[in-house]
């Protein structure tokens, strides 16, 4: 008896300890990039580093506001793309697809989900930067007169391009949690409505939906924060042009993630140059946890609320 109630304790304090480690990981990663990035804030104001767009870190110079512009204009646009098609891809393998075909497809969206990032970055580079380049952007520029804010870029290296491919990335990760999620709704809820005179559409629309909005809600915050951290991908297909906030999605933009990866190796000679990407890290960071944040409040909310 003595030893059971030893090895209890014994495995609570290992899980306690466990949990605790976890969470020390995270506030050391935060204040790791934040003590990393405080000489750059004690020599310049918040105000001029997040909204000045010169940046020549030889002068420096370290403006963010247009790899923030253009870490938002991307993710926007991939979740954009993602979210609906995600979810109604979910709703077509839940509820309507036949067992065999369900099969496959998931293995498929499985398969997409594990591929390395660098791999979407090539096929965007070969596939859809000369789609966006040769068939997309002149239907647009070739008509300037009813869309004047269109610039004339031909590269398609642009944030059109790189949230295409982003959005092709999040997709499979959002529509394999959906699933599971709507796999949740007890199957006796759809038959009772199904009984009560409702169509299969009703049915999903009302009683489905309904019941696993917020699980949904929760898939939507991964993806978004995958969308938000991703780089090679990004990096290869962005454009990455400095000192230019995106007017279009045919502009070019530059993401912070970008601007990590891509610089951190030039910054060991230069002053502040290293805080500065660190505050970099540090803000994506921050908007990353804020939207979780957000997004987990309202999980909470709702679970409160529901009858």
């Amino acid at each position: 008896m003595i030893s059971r109630k030893i090895k209890d304790t014994l495995t609570q304090k290992l899980m306690f300890s466990f949990c605790i480690l976890v969470i020390s990981l995270a506030i050391m990663m935060i204040s790791g990039l934040y003590i990393k990035a405080e000489p750059i804030l004690e020599m310049k104001s918040i105000r001029e580093l997040l909204f000045s767009l010169v940046w020549h870190p030889y002068r420096g110079n370290f403006g963010l506001a247009g790899f923030i512009a253009g870490t938002l204009w991307v993710t926007i646009i991939a979740m954009s793309m993602a979210v609906p098609v995600s979810i109604l891809t979910a709703l077509y393998l839940s509820e309507y697809a036949p067992k065999k075909l369900r099969e496959t497809l998931n293995t498929i969206i499985d398969i997409l989900a594990g591929i390395s990032p660098v791999i979407y970055g090539v096929w965007g580079l070969i596939v859809i930067v000369p789609f966006v380049r040769d068939y997309f952007m002149p239907l647009f520029s070739n008509n300037l007169n009813f869309f004047p804010f269109i610039s004339n870029n031909y590269t398609g290296f642009s944030a059109l391009t790189a949230g295409i491919v982003l959005a092709v990335m999040v997709s499979p990760l959002i529509i394999s949690l959906v699933n599971e999620v709507l796999k949740t709704v007890p199957l006796e809820i759809r038959e009772a409505s199904l009984s009560l005179g409702a169509n299969k559409w009703e049915t999903i629309k009302y009683v489905v939906l309904k019941k696993s909005w917020t699980g949904i809600i929760a898939a939507i915050i991964l993806g978004l924060s995958r969308a938000f951290g991703e780089t090679i991908a990004v990096l290869m297909v962005a454009g990455c042009a400095l000192n230019e906030i995106p007017n279009s999605i045919f502009d070019t933009a530059y993401p912070l993630s970008a601007l990590i990866a891509n610089t951190y190796g030039e910054m060991m000679s230069i002053p502040l140059y290293d805080s500065a990407v660190f505050l970099a890290a540090f803000i994506l960071l921050l908007i990353t946890a804020i939207f979780n944040i957000i997004g987990w409040g309202i999980l909470i909310h709702s679970e409160r609320v529901e009858p």
